[in-house]
């Protein structure tokens, strides 16, 4: 797959600086982050005992596979069922059910955190990017929780689906871009995702085995305005999207649910592109790659995070935040990165930290945030 995808000749990129003319706005301050899991607790040692007596037989190479479990970095993972809940067939009604419940209360927990760290309240807000691709949900889900939170009647709303996990880094650009594009105005970002809902009993493929031993469910929330000291400035955002890799990561859907998608080179793939559609994004957005103190990745899995070090030439293990919250909550999809961020946030940003994450596309998404350090 890597070998493939490398022979393409066209590349797309797209990129945003948020810096310009004096008498332009200016730049969006990340004023708060915050994080919520569901109260379900899986240990993965549980998951890989029920995931054995589950598959071992019926799918002749889970034998083979069964190391995931134990090689994934993860030690736990929250989610919005109990572990019982997965061990019988479900369906697209169950599951979409699952989800609902699941994310409004997940918005919520992870919304009102932000908000309060920011000092505002949910009225106070003037625009909701609302970033989810692990269910299906319209009206969509800030227009679930609005009377809970109490949002104001006019509140713009921005649902976006189908980002994957590059859905934290690029639902935080688009709420920076438009923050600056209405200085005063206050965007609340939340992405959240149930990815629990996509483990299923039927499918007997490496893929499902993979995403068992990975994904947990979770949600993270910012709020960014224009004109205010906050923990950060964000500075500029950029996306490289790679013609030919749409088999890469994602999801099929059947009258089951989704089903996913995961190529095994991934790990490769990244390791030996990645580097590059980074250094294109920072100078197109004017940024040297000498004056970043820290790179805030997304960590998808342990083979993931050791090639995001040797991609962006890192030292061995300086990816440390992403493997506790890879350890701790395990793949969340677009919530994770944020989780991240929020990690770092509290052991101090630096000066300048650029935020990535792969997703489905396939993609990388990039945002540098200018410290107060």
């Amino acid at each position: 797959m890597a070998r493939r995808a490398s022979r393409r000749k066209i590349e797309m990129s797209k990129f945003t600086s948020f810096e310009g003319r004096a008498d332009e706005p200016p730049s969006a301050s990340l004023l708060s982050v915050a994080t919520a899991v569901p109260p379900h607790i899986l240990r993965q040692a549980d998951v890989a005992d029920a995931a054995g007596s589950l598959f071992a037989d019926r799918f002749p190479d889970f034998d083979r596979m069964a190391h995931v479990f134990r090689t994934a970095g993860i030690r736990t993972r929250n989610t919005v069922k109990p572990i019982e809940w997965y061990f019988e067939a479900r369906g697209w009604e169950e599951r979409t059910a699952a989800y609902l419940e699941g994310a409004r209360d997940l918005f919520a927990a992870a919304a009102g955190e932000a908000l309060a760290a920011s000092g505002r309240q949910a009225a106070d807000v003037d625009t909701i990017v609302t970033v989810s691709s692990t269910g299906l949900a319209t009206p969509s889900l800030e227009a679930r929780v609005a009377e809970r939170l109490g949002f104001r009647p006019d509140v713009e709303r921005v649902p976006v689906f189908g980002l994957g996990c590059a859905g934290g880094v690029t639902g935080l650009a688009l709420g920076a871009r438009l923050a600056r594009g209405r200085p005063g105005s206050t965007v609340l970002v939340v992405a959240v995702e149930v990815c629990s809902i996509a483990f299923r009993l039927d499918q007997l493929s490496k893929a499902n085995i993979v995403a068992t031993a990975l994904f947990g469910d979770g949600a993270a929330a910012c709020v960014l305005r224009t004109g205010e000291a906050g923990l950060a400035q964000i500075e500029g955002a950029g996306e490289h999207m790679w013609p030919g890799t749409l088999d890469i990561m994602g999801w099929d859907v059947d009258r089951h649910g989704l089903r996913v998608i995961f190529d095994r080179e991934i790990p490769p793939f990244a390791q030996q592109h990645l580097g590059p559609a980074i250094r294109a994004i920072l100078h197109k957005i004017g940024i040297e790659r000498e004056t970043i103190d820290r790179f805030v990745c997304h960590p998808g899995g342990s083979k993931v995070v050791v090639a995001l070090e040797r991609a962006l030439d890192l030292d061995q293990g300086a990816l440390d935040h992403e493997r506790a919250v890879l350890s701790e909550h395990g793949n969340m999809s677009s919530p994770t990165v944020l989780f991240v961020l929020d990690r770092v946030r509290r052991s101090g940003l630096p000066r300048r930290a650029v935020m990535t994450a792969l997703g489905p596309g396939f993609t990388a998404s990039s945002i540098s945030l200018a410290g107060a350090a």
